[in-house]
Order: structure tokens, then C-alpha cells, then sequence
């Protein structure tokens, strides 16, 4: 019997295609059991700065300008590159980390000046603290976002980096508030975080708002896009009870409960303890206390309340914590 002869087109693959290998693949696939396994051979992610970061997570911290965001970022590295995450706040044992700090907002000069007396006695940071500026003369014609991922991803490898801080986002692309120039940056971030393992605080900024009204998610420039795409985040409030309190709150968290809320935020006072300015812890309060008053009435009220409490042989300090106001406050009320 003749054999049947089969057409087949000219150009046709006769070998089927091959699977792709996993480490090729853009999808990596397993079952939820096997997932779950595959999780259960890694460590917990520990507190790198009480609730507000935990590790491997992408984190944005946003404020207005001159509140102390950098204070606080500056804080976190020392912190974390000493293994010491808790301090004024909730503490677990860390690993010390090798942070590498993105510096777009200070000069060397202003930094020293922030973290020495006057210049003079420095404050000794952690070796594994590493800090990075732009080097305004080697600042690229074309394609600067896509340049300086370059360079920060050739620092991480270099210095081993494992906690990296951005001071701050604007600076990497000033079009944040639009989601659409939003996007690619925090893509850019997570697949740097994922690639080298590491722990990223964002610095940001935010727009014009309401005092009046609690700090909420809606207050981050490009909020959709940022706010979606990161593990967590956080805000930094000032108080319009006193000038020289803040308060930290939480606005996402993915490894805990939000513990931070508005019923719940953390008073500290902006402090320069001889050559190294930080935030101190000073007590839990309720949001709603420092937000911004229109009523004169109140503050004839916190004046009466000071005089009374000191009449009675209260401190300062204990006058302090009671109304949640500054010490140094009460002292100007009392010697008024």
C-alpha cells in the first residue's frame, strides 16, 4: 500500500515548543500548599522601626515640607544600621543592616550641622551607614530617572546594601502626583526591592491640604498609584496644639494590624539631644487634639487648664503629658 503523503506548510514547526525553564519565566507557578511551604523556609519579617516598617517591604513615608521627614529617615538608618529598631518605640531584636541613604534634600555641610554641637563633638554614625548624593556634575542629558537606578543599583551591590532610603521620591520624578508618572517609579522600586532583597523607605511629599482634617491616604501626592503599590505606609502630622510637637501615624500596613491610627498616634517632641537631632517619644494621643483650631476660646481654655494643674502642684512635664502639649509650652503659659 502506498504511504500517504501528509502536506505540511513550508515554515511549519514540527518540534513542540519546550517549557519554559523557571528561571526564564516571567510567572512562577506552584500550588497554594507548595506556596505556603515555600514561605514557611524563609524568616519572619522583623520590626525595622516599630509597626511603621517592617523588613523586605516597600515603604512611603509622606509629609508636608518641613515637618522632619528627613529627621525621621535619618533616624531609622542610624537606628537599623545598629540593630537597635525599637528605641522610643516598640523594640524586637535585628540584625544590624548596611543602609545606604539617598540624600536629595541636604547639603554635607547641612547634614553636619544637624548631627554635631555646633559644628564640633560629631555625632559617630554606624559604619554600615552609607550616605549618597548627586554629583551635580555628572548630571546626564537624557534619561536621568533611568541613570540614577543605575547607579543606585551598582551602590547596592558594592556596599552590600540590604536597607535602602530615598530622600525623597519628588526628586526621582517630579510628575508624582499623576498616576500615570506614578506608576513606573514604583514598579522601578519593587523590582529593585525584589532583586536585591531589600528593605525600601520612600520619602515623599505632600500636596497643599486641609489641617482641620485628619491625615488620610488622599493627602499623598499620586496617592492611587504610590499608596496602591507599596507594602505600607505612614505620615508624620504637625501639631497646631504646639508648633514643636509632631505625631506619627499609620495609613497602610500589610505584616500587622494598623496600630497607629487616628485614636492612636505617637506625640514626640523635635529634640537635639547635644549632636543629634531626632524625634523623642513623649505619649499616645488622639489625632483630633492636634489638628488645627479655629477657636480662640481653646486656647484661653489650654492656658486656664495649665495655670489650674500648676496651681496644684503639678510639674511640667506631668502638666505636659496631661494635655498633650510640649514642655516647653507649659513653662512660656506658666511665665506668662
Amino acid at each position: 500500500m502506498d504511504s500517504l503523503e501528509v502536506f505540511i506548510p513550508e515554515g511549519t514547526n514540527l518540534n513542540p515548543p519546550e517549557k519554559p525553564k523557571p528561571e526564564t519565566s516571567l510567572l512562577v507557578t506552584t500550588s497554594t500548599n507548595q506556596s505556603i511551604k515555600n514561605a514557611m523556609n524563609r524568616p519572619v519579617p522583623k520590626m525595622c522601626f516599630s509597626q511603621f516598617i517592617h523588613e523586605n517591604e516597600l515603604v512611603i513615608l509622606f509629609a508636608d515640607t518641613n515637618v522632619g521627614k528627613s529627621i525621621v529617615g535619618v533616624q531609622v538608618a542610624d537606628l537599623t544600621s545598629r540593630g537597635n529598631p525599637g528605641e522610643i518605640f516598640r523594640y524586637e531584636p535585628l540584625d544590624p543592616k548596611r543602609v545606604l541613604y539617598l540624600d536629595c534634600e541636604l547639603s554635607d555641610k547641612q547634614f553636619e550641622g544637624r548631627y554635631s554641637n555646633n559644628y564640633q563633638d560629631h555625632y559617630q554614625f554606624s559604619e554600615r551607614f552609607f550616605i549618597s548624593r548627586i554629583n551635580p556634575e555628572h548630571i546626564p542629558e537624557g534619561d536621568f530617572e533611568a541613570t540614577l537606578f543605575e547607579a543606585l543599583e551598582r551602590d547596592i551591590i558594592e556596599h552590600e546594601i540590604n536597607f535602602l532610603i530615598i530622600d525623597n521620591i519628588t526628586y526621582l520624578r517630579t510628575e508624582t502626583e499623576q498616576s500615570k508618572n506614578a506608576l513606573p517609579l514604583m514598579k522601578e522600586l519593587k523590582h529593585l526591592k525584589a532583586r536585591h532583597d531589600l528593605t525600601v523607605l520612600v520619602l515623599a511629599h505632600t500636596p497643599k491640604r486641609d489641617a482641620t482634617k485628619p491625615i488620610s491616604r488622599n493627602d499623598l501626592a499620586g496617592s492611587k498609584a504610590l499608596i496602591n503599590f507599596c507594602d505600607a505606609a505612614f505620615t508624620i502630622g504637625e501639631s497646631f496644639k504646639d508648633k514643636s510637637l509632631r505625631y506619627l501615624k499609620q495609613i497602610k500596613a500589610r505584616a500587622t494590624e494598623v496600630v497607629y491610627d487616628t485614636e492612636n498616634v505617637i506625640v514626640c517632641e523635635v529634640t537635639k539631644q547635644h549632636n543629634f537631632l531626632k524625634f523623642e517619644f513623649l505619649h499616645y494621643g488622639v489625632e483630633r487634639d492636634h489638628l488645627k483650631q479655629t477657636s480662640e476660646d481653646q486656647k484661653k481654655q489650654e492656658s486656664e487648664e495649665v495655670r489650674q494643674l500648676h496651681s496644684e502642684g503639678k510639674s511640667i512635664r506631668d502638666i505636659a503629658a496631661q494635655l498633650s502639649i510640649s514642655k516647653s509650652k507649659v513653662h512660656r503659659i506658666i511665665k506668662s
